[in-house]
């Protein structure tokens, strides 16, 4: 963990990022009169495989759900889908 002071990661904002990104740093401190306020980490993100489908099984749609299409298309468009 690396810490460094408020001018310095204004200063230096984007090579701070890229330490982050290429794995050379865990985490950043920010620090402000040597009082640690903030700490700066990587995001990381879920792969799409692990979202997609996610929710498969926790509802079920009623048997009508498309029952007022018509009627919402009506009411938003002005017409029939």
């Amino acid at each position: 963990m690396m810490q460094v002071n408020v001018l310095e990661a204004k200063t230096d904002f984007s090579k701070l990022i890229r330490l982050l990104e290429s794995k050379k740093e865990d985490s950043i401190t920010v620090a402000r009169n040597g009082k640690p306020v903030v700490k700066l980490t990587l995001i990381e993100e879920t792969p799409v495989s692990n979202r997609i489908g996610i929710a498969k099984g926790q509802f079920k749609a009623p048997d009508d759900f498309d029952a007022c299409n018509e009627d919402a298309a009506a009411m938003l468009l002005g017409g029939n889908l």
